[in-house]
């Protein structure tokens, strides 16, 4: 028995076991007639199953082509309203069109990859189950590595958690100036782990999003112009306005200007009050980034209607006043002293006497 066990698995025949014979027409017919009641008894079997299948991928494709449809829809039109708000009065506040096209497009695909997922994992699962496989192992074993992994890959998933809200919230944009409290610069790149950021030297800083605890977003919204004017406390309040407002007007009349400043160059008064000067605060609301361009020609066209107008600046030349006297050139000069001359009494009167005669001897 255990000689032919081991033949038949080596696939040689035993050569003292007889030659099998030739089969017969009704061995052959009992044969086929077996397999024929084999494939009878169990056709039911499989006809369910494999029309069970089809049916939760038939479900499962359509469910998730639906599903993605209904993204690309709401996407869509979000990125319709983004269109119809640009170039409003309130399309100025916001960001633009093509931002928010990315900013869409990038949720979109966020929410298309996790309905795909889960809608296929769970026919996954389905299909599985219409095999008669015992899931609860696997579901076990799942659960258990998925604990695993969120242990050892916790701060990958904060990062990733932390993108996706960033993303979804709006908090800032390629292209945007923003202070990330660890790094400050433009933002070239926005990614669900990792924020590239350019600095002011040109330096790339790679962020990640779960590292971020704070954003200031200096592109956002509007930005303040602020400007202060030192002058000295001799100089005409009043004439100093006037001069301040004429500049103002002007700036608001020229291009570019007019389209940064998105209000009036305002005087705002003095901030400090002291004995050898006072200080003027102008400002105005800008685009955002557009601040400090603003507050450089602010500067340049006061300090130049200033010198128009006469109005010094402290740190600036003095001006001689024109009832002053003259200086007396001989005011540095030392009077001249009687002892400088030998013959005058204060010399005489200083010179050591001379001993008597009768001393020397």
């Amino acid at each position: 028995m255990t000689a032919s066990l081991l033949s038949a698995l080596s696939g040689s025949r035993d050569p003292s076991a007889p030659e099998p014979g030739p089969v017969t027409f009704d061995e052959a017919a009992k044969q086929a007639g077996d397999a024929a009641g084999w494939v009878e008894q169990n056709w039911s079997t499989w006809l369910n199953t494999g029309l069970r299948i089809a049916l939760i991928l038939v479900v499962a494709l359509v469910l998730r082509m639906l599903v993605r449809r209904a993204l690309t829809k709401l996407i869509a039109r979000m990125n319709r309203s983004a269109q119809a708000v640009e170039g409003t009065a309130l399309g100025g506040l916001l960001v633009n069109a093509e931002r928010r096209r990315q900013r869409s497009e990038a949720i979109g695909s966020v929410l298309r990859s996790v309905a795909s997922f889960l809608i296929l994992g769970t026919a996954g699962l389905m299909i599985l189950g219409a095999f008669q496989i015992d899931l609860a192992p696997l579901l076990a074993s799942a659960g258990v590595a998925g604990v695993a992994i969120g242990f050892g890959a916790r701060n990958l998933v904060t990062d990733f958690l932390s993108g996706v809200f960033m993303i979804m919230e709006d908090q800032y944009g390629v292209g945007d100036s923003v202070d990330a409290g660890v790094a400050s610069g433009e933002v070239i790149e926005v990614g669900l782990r990792v924020t590239k950021l350019r600095g002011d030297d040109g330096e790339i800083w790679y962020v990640r999003n779960g590292e971020i605890k704070r954003i200031g977003n200096l592109s956002q919204g509007w930005a303040t112009a602020t400007v202060d004017v030192t002058v000295r406390p001799t100089e005409d309040l009043d004439r100093v306005r006037e001069v301040i407002g004429t500049v103002a007007d002007e700036l608001a009349k020229t291009e570019p200007w007019n389209e940064q400043l998105w209000g009036p160059v305002e005087t705002l008064g003095l901030t400090e009050v002291l004995l050898d000067s006072m200080t003027v605060r102008v400002s105005a609301k800008t685009m955002p980034g557009k601040a400090l361009p603003v507050e450089r020609e602010v500067r340049w066209r006061i300090k130049r209607a200033f010198d128009a107008a006469g109005i010094r600046i402290v740190g600036g030349l003095p001006l001689p006043a024109d009832d002053a006297p003259a200086a007396d050139p001989a005011a540095s000069v030392a009077p001249p002293s009687a002892l400088a001359s030998p013959t005058s009494p204060q010399s005489l009167a200083a010179a050591p006497l001379t001993p008597p005669p009768n001393l020397t001897k």
